[in-house]
């Protein structure tokens, strides 16, 4: 009897009493983790083998055989058995009636079998023509028949993938470069598949394959507690789901979470992502090495005897010299026979910059013994110790492997102890493609490129390295960084002058794009607030080139033309008020010479005009002909083959003024899948003696997905939303239940908020909210059912979050008072929560 003391049951009661065994195990929680595997596997196998042993009938020269998984004993609660019935071939009638016998009842049962019916020299012809099923005999294990024919099939497949390991490791290594790139890494995806991922558990039986050519060996030390976890939260998500799936989705997390006893999801993946971590380097170091032996290997033998030295006829590498204790051999930096880690507490620095430096990896062995020997860095850091820090981050993309290397390691945390809260810590937002710390090392990465155009690249790359520091503290991160920002600073030796920028750029490193994309840059008040927040024409320099890089390193959806060149003309805006050049005075703007034909052709026409246009720079007039009852069509382009990347298209439109205009135009834009980034409104007065005005409406708008629609089928669905015969929201409603969304997690409820003291023309309300098609139009709704008149709209959307900015006023062009304004952003809030 097992542990379990169920398999006796199992036994007696054939499938009936195996299938109650296995539930009682799988729902009591007794056991759980590998205990529960084996026990799994062990009821398993005396099922199998009691199956066996009734439909065999003294038949010999068979056998049953456990592969894969399966194989190493290791059963998850909704795994599959692989299993292999191994014959000599002389009675192949009575070998299929057998098979019929084993595979029914497992069938029978629900439970996924993956089988095969073969003779040994079958066995090894497929093992050497398909490379997964050479992995999965590799973990062959006899459970009942024949020994002898198990024995030898595994004693020679062994024997075939040692002999054949110079061709089948590339393969394997290929199978798993093109399985990383389907699949993603795991240690950063939100939704990992814990299987198939790099760095899952097809990575970690990759590793035993290596381990088992003799050719080379996985770094052992912790490989087989990130394999455990995997494994445990694989069981867990199992026992959740009731399905057999390898894949987290964020739905399961919390269940899953509990199941293993954690706090909450982000606990659960943070030790996804450091297994995963674990078993990525292991496969990068390991896979280094069976490159080198096999570069080895294929040195000619006359020309390799020519490179032997005298030490017992071994080839003695060539050493080159990277750095002060540092050299270069076999493809890989290396410690110098002089270097004494003991006695020089820069040289894991100095190792890392010097690797990074010359596009090289830190061997293991070197990590290793810097961590194991390399004395305590002083406080404050000597100035080299500061320097090649700089130098690691300065050095470009192969920054990132050698930090790796100090993480797997514990360098990086003994350097930098604040790094701990950051490690391997997700971020939820599908904005983002990277953990906090691997996102910090992709923003020094793309901060290095832009060394050359500021003046102190040393500070913007330590900035870069910081900037998200206070994510692992509660409240906001940037105020949480900007005290771990001057504590870190002050430790590696920077002066007071020095610390009080750094601490500046961690604090508003968001500052640039969120005003630029939220804000009115025709307001003076925006421009000053950014001015004094940023205090000089140099930190705004960093802060220019910090904020670009950590857009780019947050992802394709925190970046684009339109955002850099808002960024760029708040930038300019600000360097002006920084050196002292006159700012004007806040006052709207005489309408452009096409503006003023819009307005004339809508009041005579007594409805709206628009014009289309694609903007790669500034608009400037003249504009092209408006498309009225007069100009039936004025096809548009979003932008042309040979010319720049379009920041957008403007969007003119001019309507008698009336109510529901903001709603109609949002939802007519919404109707034809128009994204809406900026949006300004203002009323134009009519000529003397003439009452009414008309409202001039300025927006820059992108196509979804397509091209552009032509401006008369946009003019002749705006005429019908405003007569009320277009039912925007209906047509909406009616799109959406046609395509519906996929149901994911459910998002945080909106908020609205009013930005305090953000502008004296007007009041800015701020929306958060998920996006969706329509927002806009139900917020316009909103705010025309509060009575109050849009100045302008400043539209961001990241990821599935959208955040936008409306700047609104009284009839009369006043500002809100405060109470009226809190009421506003209150009816706001309560029509997107409708």
């Amino acid at each position: 009897m097992t542990s379990t003391g169920v398999t006796d049951e199992a036994e007696d009661s054939g499938p009936g009493g195996y299938a109650a065994a296995r539930l009682r195990l799988l729902t009591e929680g007794a056991l759980s983790g590998p205990p529960r595997r084996r026990a799994l596997a062990e009821l398993t196998d005396d099922w199998l083998a009691g199956l066996f042993g009734a439909a065999t009938e003294g038949h010999t020269g068979v056998s049953l055989v456990a592969v894969g998984g399966y194989g190493r004993g290791e059963l998850s609660p909704r795994s599959d058995l692989d299993l292999l019935l191994l014959h000599d071939g002389r009675d192949d009638k009575a070998v299929a009636a057998l098979a019929d016998r084993l595979w029914y009842p497992v069938w029978d049962l629900g439970i996924d079998l993956d089988h095969s019916v073969r003779t040994p020299q079958q066995a090894r012809k497929t093992a050497g023509e398909d490379l997964k099923v050479h992995l999965g005999l590799l973990d062959a294990r006899h459970l009942a028949g024949d020994l002898g024919l198990t024995a030898s099939l595994r004693t020679a497949v062994l024997a075939d993938w040692r002999n054949q390991s110079p061709k089948r490791l590339p393969e394997l290594r290929d199978l798993c470069a093109e399985r990383a790139e389907r699949q993603g890494e795991l240690q950063f995806l939100l939704e990992p598949d814990l299987k198939e991922a790099r760095g899952g558990l097809r990575d970690a039986t990759a590793l035993r394959a290596v381990a088992a050519s003799w050719l080379a060996d996985a770094p052992r030390e912790g490989l087989a507690e990130a394999r455990r976890r995997l494994l445990d939260v694989r069981d867990a998500l199992h026992l959740a789901t009731g399905r057999a799936t390898d894949r987290l989705a964020l739905q399961e997390q919390d269940q899953v979470a509990a199941e293993l006893g954690l706090l909450d999801a982000d606990a659960l993946l943070r030790q996804v992502y450091e297994a995963a971590r674990v078993i990525s380097y292991a496969g990068d170091v390991t896979w280094r090495e069976v490159g080198r032996v096999l570069r080895s290997r294929s040195v000619r033998p006359r020309l390799r005897a020519m490179m032997n030295g005298r030490n017992g006829g071994k080839p003695v590498a060539e050493r080159s010299p990277l750095a002060e204790g540092v050299v270069e051999q076999d493809g890989e930096a290396v410690l110098a026979r002089t270097a004494r880690p003991e006695r020089d507490p820069v040289l894991p620095l100095r190792a890392a910059a010097a690797a990074a430096q010359a596009g090289l990896p830190l061997s293991l062995h070197a990590v290793r013994r810097l961590a194991a020997a390399a004395r305590p860095l002083p406080t404050p850091w000597p100035a080299e110790a500061r320097e090649q820090l700089v130098t690691l981050l300065g050095s470009g993309r192969p920054t990132v492997q050698v930090w790796e290397a100090l993480e797997a390691e514990g360098l990086v945390t003994r350097l930098l102890p604040d790094w701990e809260r950051v490690r391997c810590r997700p971020q939820r937002n599908a904005v983002h493609l990277w953990t906090v710390d691997r996102h910090l090392i992709e923003t020094a990465v793309r901060a290095a490129g832009f060394a050359r155009r500021v003046h102190r690249p040393d500070l913007l790359l330590v900035a870069a390295l910081l900037h998200d520091i206070g994510k692992g503290w509660p409240g906001d991160h940037s105020v949480a960084g900007e005290t771990i920002a001057r504590d870190v600073a002050a430790r590696i030796g920077f002066d007071g002058a020095d610390t009080a920028v750094l601490a500046t750029l961690v604090r508003h490193h968001l500052l640039l794009v969120e005003t630029a994309t939220r804000r009115d840059l025709d307001d003076p008040a925006t421009v000053r607030a950014v001015a004094q927040a940023v205090g000089t024409e140099h930190t705004l320099e960093l802060l220019h080139a910090l904020t670009e890089a950590d857009a780019l390193a947050t992802g394709p959806a925190a970046w684009s033309s339109w955002r850099g060149s808002l960024v760029a003309d708040l930038v300019k805006r600000v360097a002006g008020v920084l050196a002292g050049e006159p700012q004007p005075e806040a006052e709207t703007a005489a309408p452009t010479a096409e503006q003023e034909r819009l307005a004339v052709e809508a009041f005579r026409t007594c409805g709206p005009v628009l014009a289309l246009r694609a903007q790669t720079e500034p608009p400037a007039d003249p504009a092209p002909a408006p498309s009225s009852p007069s100009s039936p069509s004025s096809p548009s382009s979003a932008s042309s083959a040979d010319g720049p990347e379009p920041l957008g298209v403007e969007l003119l439109i001019a309507v008698p003024d009336q109510a529901g205009v903001l709603p109609a135009v949002a939802g007519v834009l919404a109707m034809h899948r128009l994204t809406v980034r900026t949006a300004e409104l203002r009323s134009l007065p009519l000529p003397d003696g003439v009452e009414g005005s008309v409202l001039l409406l300025d927006w820059r708008v992108a196509a979804q997905y397509g091209s552009l629609p032509q401006a008369a089928r946009l003019r002749a669905d705006l005429v019908r939303a405003l007569d009320g015969t277009l039912d925007i929201a209906a047509r909406l409603a009616e799109r959406d239940a046609a395509h519906p969304r996929r149901r994911g997690v459910e998002p945080p409820p909106p908020r609205v908020t009013v930005a305090p003291a953000a502008s004296r023309l007007a009041t800015v309300i701020e929306v958060r909210a998920q996006d969706a098609p329509g927002l806009l139009f139900r917020l316009g709704r909103a705010l025309e059912a509060a009575g109050v008149r849009v100045r302008s709209a400043h539209v961001s959307t990241l990821g599935a979050n959208a955040v936008d900015a409306f700047y609104v006023t009284r009839g009369a062009g006043t500002p809100l008072p405060g109470d009226e304004a809190a009421s506003v952003a209150r009816g706001l809030e309560e029509s997107l929560r409708a």
